[in-house]
């Protein structure tokens, strides 16, 4: 007499997941230049509160980064020293390198370029920002090899300082109402950004241009 058997089908094995890190950052250090105000103060907030030492880079707004350096230091995860630097100056730029290590005891990890600058017309500013998203994928392809990623955020219009300058509030609603959200974009929507692209979870994205805008296109 044939016999018949039967097997139930095993459960699938559970592919094991990584718990999310609460401090991504922490052990890490980072330079942020810009970091006394607008979007660099915010960028240094966040990676701090991911648990980076920072860096904070600035050129001619000490009191700010002093006090930012003093909140962070109280409150946040990681610690921050404000070093003075101009950064169009390459022995300024090494310096900054240099107080990180000597700061922190190891090298940067991570470099935030943010240090902003009032241009002497929106083609020239225009045509400042293509240079860098060029310059960022020849980065990448340079660095190939050294498990170094290069990226660049483009924000659009963000309330800050240098964004309000020589606007009046008629261009500014303007430009609010232009963006699919209905307003201007905070430091704060494009600290998380950075953030990410800072930690291991962005480790295969490379070369690429971000545009954090509320979407402007």
């Amino acid at each position: 007499m044939a016999s018949s058997s039967s097997a139930e089908a095993a459960a699938p094995t559970p592919t094991p997941t990584t718990p999310p890190r609460a401090l991504p950052l922490a052990g890490r250090t980072a330079i942020v230049t810009g970091a006394s105000r607008g979007i660099g103060r915010a960028i240094a907030a966040h990676l701090a509160s991911l648990g980076a030492d920072v860096v904070l880079g600035y050129s001619s707004s000490p009191a700010q980064a002093e006090l930012l350096a003093a909140e962070l230091n109280s409150s946040a995860s990681g610690r921050a020293v404000p070093v003075r630097a101009d950064v169009s100056d390459p022995a300024a730029v090494a310096a900054l390198f240099d107080g990180a290590e000597a700061a922190f005891g190891r090298p940067a990890h991570v470099l935030v370029a943010c240090a902003g600058a009032l241009s002497p017309g929106y083609a020239a500013y225009t045509a400042s920002k293509a240079a860098v998203e060029t310059m960022i994928r020849i980065m990448a392809k340079e660095l190939k090899g050294t498990m170094i990623t290069a990226n660049c955020v483009a924000p659009g219009p963000v309330a800050t300082e240098l964004f309000y300058a020589g606007k009046s509030e008629e261009a500014v609603q303007r430009l609010a109402a232009a963006n699919p959200m209905g307003r201007i974009g905070e430091p704060t929507d494009i600290a998380p950004v950075v953030g990410f692209l800072c930690s291991d979870d962005a480790a295969w994205v490379n070369g690429q241009v971000i545009r954090a805008n509320g979407g402007y296109v």
